[in-house]
């Protein structure tokens, strides 16, 4: 399936990633802290990247803006993992370059699904609707048809109203 790239320094956390992610058909290379995953990303060539956000050496914002700053990297999604989803940590992690957050704990379950989001990107926009093809012949107008004038007359004119002379 996909390739994913995890950065998490605790490591029962990081085990618990690993064995689910696997479980569900992805290669999984993992981090011990920020460094660790700038450092690993060009020989993961990630499909997604998560990272947690404080880890030793590098925070993961600082990894994710080093690794955004790479050519080949910069559209490859990061999602954080935290504890906190304080509104500025949100703000902090979107300045970085993160797709989207996960707050800890998550379920496997959860994790599983949030994970197939990320990696399906973003819905396709909307096509308009396509008019209906109709395979019904053309409607006949219901409007009484002016009967047709014997054979043997001419054609009339309409009646034309009376028009009166204009005074000098």
């Amino acid at each position: 399936m996909a390739r994913i790239l995890v950065a998490e320094d605790e490591r029962d956390i990081r085990e618990l990633i690993n064995f689910t992610l696997m479980f569900a058909g992805h290669t999984v290379t993992l981090a011990a802290n920020g460094e660790e995953a700038v450092q690993k990303v060009a020989e993961a060539r990630p499909d997604l990247i998560m990272m947690d956000v404080r880890m030793p050496r590098l925070t993961g914002y600082e990894a994710c803006r080093q690794i955004k700053a790479m050519e080949a990297w910069k559209d490859v999604p990061v999602v954080f993992l935290t504890a906190k989803g304080q509104d500025e940590e949100v703000q902090s992690g979107i300045e970085a370059g993160a797709t989207a957050y996960i707050l800890k704990p998550f379920s496997p379950d959860e994790l599983t699904r949030r994970v197939a989001e990320f990696l399906q990107g973003p819905p396709p926009a909307p096509e308009p609707p396509a008019p209906p093809e109709s395979t019904a012949p053309p409607a006949v107008s219901a409007a009484p048809a002016e009967p047709a004038p014997p054979p043997d007359t001419p054609p009339s004119s309409p009646a034309e109203p009376p028009v009166a002379p204009l005074s000098p």
